[in-house]
């Protein structure tokens, strides 16, 4: 027979090493990894809770179905109890008993007797004794005159009391009461139930605890799966790791987000507001969430836009500081569950389109200029060809003169460059629309002199939308029959502010109307968005400055801009 080969744990121990740190043992595949990963997907957190919430309801309904039929069992020996007492009470009380107790056969009398005591109090047995222990009844007969079993001490001292007792019939829940005849005791009294019985009684009880216990339980299980219907629909049916994880991505993008993005709920208050919005608007550090909208202190316009029930697209507001492109959409669920709000910075791209604007009317009047320049040297050219060369060097000298005297009052009463060329360029387009641009004798403005917080940027906005202004009214003014158009220009240094004022010919502003001038959209054009004075007044705040509007002597429109050299900007 050959050998069988060795099993023990020492001749298979170096083999199980050698295939372990086998490169085969170690390799991986990694789309096995994958779809391992993949099928191993953590449980939904509506099926999580639901697997608890069924467990706890199993257990709360399980230990009240045990306690439930805990308490029935001693209800129900309790009952037994109280009903053997009462029955061995009736029997030591009665009259018949006590004369068949003195008779000479007192089983004769007591056997039926004990057999309707028996059935009327629905009982196992009424046992009826001398006092020796003798039975006069019994269910068996062939026990009648036999010794009864169980404790008879206390009944023949006037006591009665209650045992269980495993006697003739097994087990049983049983009273003994003595039979007085006067004050002697004649006899003694047995009623009893069977343990089998009282169990008998519990279990018809336990059938019905069941039955209550099982239809909680498919009610609680019920209730908790449409609960947890609801709860899933609402979580996508994701995981919890995953609403973690989503959470975490939810504030990172909120965060990193360059945008403003505020959410407002249905009665219009604040759900969210992340770090661009409260930059955006201007609210700081205080605490936004939960407060209504109409209480955050924003501009009038930009509240209503943000409470309208309507979307809104690319609406242009204004802030202390910013301008700010709104967009809102609601959020719509059946019902109106809230609004979602984004706001881009559109302050530095207005400035930009300002500054656009101010080139390309620079470039269209160099093009005038040019244009007219060679009209001009056509002028000349043709005077010296027709032998009038005085007369060509006079035109010239005429027209160069007129040009350089503008462009040397500006160049020596603004030392600042930014605003010499502003001035200058805003001549040249006066100039070709028609208009006559005039800056006071009184203007001087050294280089140097402009505080670090008003910047050039601001500076081109203030007086360049002013002159705009100026120029569109004077144009306006004239066109109504108001004369020649004119604009007149004074900028100067006057006790520790810079003072810029401008005014025009036109037809002024109505005063019912001065103080809805600086509101965004107000407007006297035909086309525009009305923003030209409004981002006036917001840099002139920016830089700590104010501005006013009065009605010119010659019935046009002033502004007067005052910006303070001595001081810091607001905030």
């Amino acid at each position: 027979m050959p050998a069988i080969p060795p099993t023990s744990s020492t001749a298979a121990g170096p083999t199980h090493q050698a295939s372990a740190a086998s490169p085969a043992a170690r390799f991986t595949v990694p789309g096995l990894s994958r779809f391992r990963r993949t099928r191993t997907r953590p449980r939904i957190l509506a099926g999580q809770l639901f697997a608890v919430q069924v467990v706890i309801v199993a257990l709360v309904v399980g230990g009240c179905a045990v306690l439930a039929y805990v308490n029935a069992g001693s209800r129900a020996e309790d009952a037994a109890r109280d009903r053997v007492s009462a029955a061995a009470t009736a029997v030591a009380d009665s009259d018949t008993v006590v004369r068949a107790a003195r008779s000479a056969d007192p089983t004769a009398a007591l056997q039926p007797y004990a057999d309707r005591v028996t059935a009327d109090a629905r009982v196992d047995f009424v046992t009826i004794m001398d006092t020796h222990g003798i039975r006069w009844t019994h269910p068996d007969r062939s026990l009648i005159g036999k010794h009864f079993l169980g404790h008879i001490g206390p009944a023949l001292r006037g006591q009665s009391f209650t045992e269980t007792y495993t006697g003739s019939l097994g087990a049983s829940v049983r009273v003994v009461t003595p039979v007085r005849s006067g004050d002697r005791i004649v006899a003694l009294v047995s009623v009893g139930i069977k343990v089998d019985t009282i169990s008998q009684q519990v279990r018809k009880q336990l059938t019905a605890l069941v039955a209550v216990a099982l239809a909680a339980l498919v009610v609680g299980g019920l209730g908790t799966y449409v609960a947890n219907r609801r709860l899933r629909t609402h979580t996508h049916g994701m995981a919890a790791t995953e609403l973690s994880r989503m959470y975490d991505y939810h504030q990172a993008t909120l965060h990193a987000l360059r945008e403003g993005l505020i959410l407002l709920d249905a009665d219009r208050r604040v759900a969210l507001c992340n770090d661009a919005a409260r930059e955006l608007l201007s609210l700081g550090e205080q605490e936004v969430v939960g407060r209504y909208v109409d209480t955050l202190g924003l501009p009038v316009s930009l509240t209503g836009a943000l409470l309208a029930a309507e979307p809104r697209v690319d609406e242009v507001h204004l802030t202390s500081e910013r301008v700010v492109v709104v967009n809102t959409s609601p959020v719509r669920g059946g019902e109106r569950r809230g609004t979602v709000v984004t706001l881009r910075d559109h302050t530095d791209l207005q400035a930009l389109t300002g500054e656009l604007d101010s080139v390309r009317g620079f470039a269209e009047a160099l093009r005038s200029q040019a244009h007219e320049s060679s009209n001009r040297l056509h002028t000349v050219v043709s005077l010296i060809e027709l032998g009038r060369a005085q007369e060509a060097v006079d035109f010239a000298t005429s027209e160069l003169e007129l040009a350089q005297a503008l462009t040397d009052r500006v160049v020596a009463a603004v030392g600042e460059p930014v605003l010499a060329a502003l001035l200058l360029g805003k001549a040249a387009e006066s100039h070709e629309r028609g208009v006559e641009l005039t800056v006071t004798e009184d203007s001087r403005i050294d280089d140097g002199v402009l505080p670090p917080a008003l910047t050039a940027r601001d500076l081109v906005t203030v007086l360049g939308n002013l002159i705009d202004n100026a120029i569109d009214a004077a144009i306006e003014g004239a066109a109504r029959g108001g004369g020649r158009p004119s604009v007149t220009v004074r900028a100067k240094v006057e006790e520790d502010e810079l003072l810029l004022k401008v005014t025009d010919s036109g037809r002024g502003v109505d005063p019912a109307t001065i103080r809805e001038v600086f509101r965004r959209g107000w407007t006297t054009k035909s086309e525009g968005h009305g923003l030209g004075l409004a981002l006036v007044q917001q840099a002139a705040r920016r830089a700590g400055g104010t501005v006013g509007l009065d009605r010119a002597e010659g019935g046009g429109a002033e502004f007067t801009v005052r910006l303070p050299l001595g001081q810091e900007a607001r905030a």
